[in-house]
């Protein structure tokens, strides 16, 4: 697969998904940043506004999401745009690469969890970068599996995670883009 023929769909803030953005555009892969008016995002690059319709299409009970994450969400506008552009993110691509960090319950942490919950529910080739074990883990059937190494094997694919990138998840998201595009 070519870097070239590839579209990586984020959200362009800062930590993950802007080093998933520095790395796309350095290996050729061309970007898409999904953001709303009033959000603060790091990336210039391939910025999309959604405009009230197209966030509402990802709209989704908070309710919902909270049971199913097994903790609490704030109400308030802001987060619940914020949910809505993440499945904008999961909804275009084919194959989801998460950094943050697995917790014991098998969801990831932070508003991301949502990210992942969804390419779940979905049926999405789903890898995460725990950056407390600093390793990848796939989601096959309903566990994590520890990986080696990943590769980017969809045109589509979604690269998120948390806004507190240390040196390991870094590494790894360089890694990826290097592994998969020689």
């Amino acid at each position: 697969m070519k870097s070239q023929d590839c579209i990586l769909f984020s959200g362009g803030v800062n930590g993950a998904e802007a080093e998933f953005g520095r790395q796309a555009e350095a290996a050729g892969v061309e970007e898409v940043n999904f953001t709303f008016d009033g959000h603060k995002i790091a990336r210039k690059r391939g910025v999309r506004f959604l405009t009230s319709e197209e966030l509402i299409k990802g709209d989704v009970s908070l309710s919902y999401v909270s049971k199913l994450m097994n903790r609490t969400y704030s109400t308030g506008p802001l987060f619940r745009k914020v949910l809505q552009s993440i499945w904008h993110q999961i909804n275009q691509a084919e194959e989801v690469f998460v950094v943050g960090k697995i917790l014991d319950d098998n969801t990831v942490k932070g508003g991301t969890g949502w990210g992942a919950e969804f390419a779940k529910i979905c049926n999405k080739p789903l890898h995460v970068f725990d950056q407390e074990k600093n390793a990848w883990f796939t989601w096959k059937s309903d566990r994590w599996k520890e990986q080696k190494s990943v590769k980017i094997r969809k045109k589509h694919f979604s690269g998120t995670g948390t806004r507190f990138l240390n040196d390991n998840g870094k590494k790894a998201i360089h890694d990826l883009f290097a592994n998969s595009f020689k």
